[in-house]
């Protein structure tokens, strides 16, 4: 669905997963429709905020009765997850962390095709992580010039994402999920950036529980 209101604003784009986890369930339940202030109810937010945001995509085809579920599903599925095809995808750092996104990727439906993955130690070298090829981090120029990966995810520390975020840029890189502590958003204006700071979320729980 076309945007309708020029370029959407990143809190909007934050929200549609939410969107979508909601209206999936809802649809698995057998719902049919639902109105802009039920679904507000259960994000947490606005009547109004549903509608602006739905807005900025065309409204998904309001009716009067409410939206269509399955037409909701659908909609902000292709947003999210583009028309079938994947994204293809590289993951740099096969410790505990690059172990359990890896599995998340190549177990959930998400629009992401994970290729390879990366890593310093030759040990790992020519084993895998669910299912997925490990690659000694000399061979990363190599298999980008072959198959041209457009996503790298950083389980990287953060001096080690420095140090090679460039190279995946200059390699065609588009975007980054990065779980290092290096701001590459900063860095490379021109590239798109997904921040996953596992410390602030948990920094930010703690600041809300001791100051309701």
């Amino acid at each position: 669905m076309n945007n309708s209101q020029g370029k959407v604003s990143l809190p909007v784009i934050k929200r549609l997963p939410k969107y979508y986890r909601y209206i999936a369930q809802l649809h698995k339940s057998g719902v049919a429709t639902i109105s802009s202030s039920e679904l507000a109810r259960m994000m947490g937010t606005t009547a109004s905020q549903v509608r602006q945001d739905f807005n900025c995509f065309g409204g998904f085809g309001q009716q009067g009765i409410g939206y269509n579920v399955e037409v909701l599903e659908k909609e902000i599925g292709h947003l999210l997850f583009g028309h079938g095809e994947k994204l293809p995808t590289i993951l740099l750092g096969a410790g505990r962390l690059g172990t359990a996104v890896s599995r998340f990727l190549t177990t959930d439906t998400n629009g992401y095709n994970l290729l390879a993955v990366f890593d310093i130690r030759q040990e790992l070298v020519g084993h895998d992580l669910d299912g997925v090829p490990i690659h000694h981090i000399d061979e990363l120029d190599e298999f980008c010039k072959a198959n041209h990966p457009t996503v790298a995810v950083l389980c990287l520390p953060r001096e080690s994402a420095k140090e090679v975020s460039g190279q995946l840029v200059e390699l065609g890189i588009k975007g980054f999920w990065n779980f290092s502590h290096y701001d590459l958003s900063v860095a490379y204006p021109n590239v798109t950036v997904e921040n996953a700071h596992l410390g602030d979320s948990l920094m930010s729980l703690g600041y809300r529980l001791r100051n309701k």
